[in-house]
């Protein structure tokens, strides 16, 4: 891993095209093309997850009395909405990896905080406990704060 500092922002370099070792240079294209495969494989992902979405929308409206959702109804909405979402930024999180040598922690912190903000949405305030809903708002907080402070232009 090499790091150095260009005009105040960490350039980290996982896998440099060039390395001292040859061996090491194979490794780094290997695990590159694995990376580009993930890359495609969650973009099918995604079109899978529209899909799914709009099925689960067609399905839901065509249920007598037709065209209504119930709350329970948009919930499930929202939460394939979401899972869609944290789809994307998972696949921009894998081409920024691929496309730049910064390493791009706002955008990971970004991507759990959707993540969690998922889980809150479609939170069963029947099913679950008050230690669970503590450990969710701690992730939350700690997720939020460990943003700001990233985000926050020293």
């Amino acid at each position: 891993m090499i790091e150095k500092i260009k005009r105040n922002e960490i350039v980290h370099e996982e896998l440099p095209q060039e390395h001292a070792d040859p061996l090491v240079s194979v490794l780094h294209r290997i695990i590159r093309v694995a990376i580009k495969a993930l890359a495609i494989m969650m973009v099918l992902i995604i079109l899978w997850g529209v899909a799914d979405v709009l099925f689960v929308v067609y399905q839901r409206l065509m249920v007598s009395p037709k065209f209504l959702l119930s709350v329970s109804d948009i919930f499930d909405v929202f939460g394939g909405f979401m899972v869609v979402l944290i789809a994307v930024e998972i696949f921009i999180n894998i081409r920024l990896y691929l496309g730049t040598n910064v390493l791009p922690i706002q955008l990971v912190i970004a991507t759990a905080l959707m993540a969690i903000a998922r889980k809150v949405i479609i939170l069963d305030f029947s099913d679950i406990t008050p230690d669970y809903i503590f450990s969710v708002a701690a992730v939350v907080f700690a997720l939020g704060v460990s943003y700001w402070l990233v985000s926050k232009k020293i």
